[in-house]
């Protein structure tokens, strides 16, 4: 079973930062790519964030400048660093990541349950 839990949500006026974490743990024989994706109220999820297991990152258009992901894989952990906040970016974050099994080899793809963000004044 892999576990993978985010924190660091919450309530920030618009323009302020929050640092968003994301832990796996369990058994597994790696983690490949980690992702954030956030889910407004009466929207679909979408990708906010991408980083593979070398560390090259990839955004959505809307957050470039303002978001940075990184990973530590000693800690099998992804992070989300966000400034600049905006309203439109009130959404619950999910963590996700691609977890390579012990055997078989195969690559399953893991949630959290999410952090809830809320950018409002």
């Amino acid at each position: 079973q892999v576990q993978v839990v985010e924190s660091g949500g919450g309530l920030v006026q618009p323009g302020g930062s929050l640092r968003l974490s994301c832990a796996a743990s369990g058994s597994f024989f790696s983690i490949e790519d980690m992702r954030w994706y956030r889910q407004a109220p009466g929207k679909q999820r979408e990708l906010v964030a991408s980083i593979a297991a070398g560390g090259r990152p990839n955004y959505a258009d809307l957050v470039k400048g303002r978001f940075t992901i990184s990973r530590d894989n000693a800690k099998n952990s992804v992070y989300l660093q966000m400034n600049s906040l905006k309203p439109e970016d009130t959404a619950v974050y999910y963590c996700n990541a691609d977890v390579k099994e012990r055997i078989w080899s195969r690559v399953l793809g893991s949630w959290g349950q999410g952090t809830q963000v809320t950018v409002s004044s």
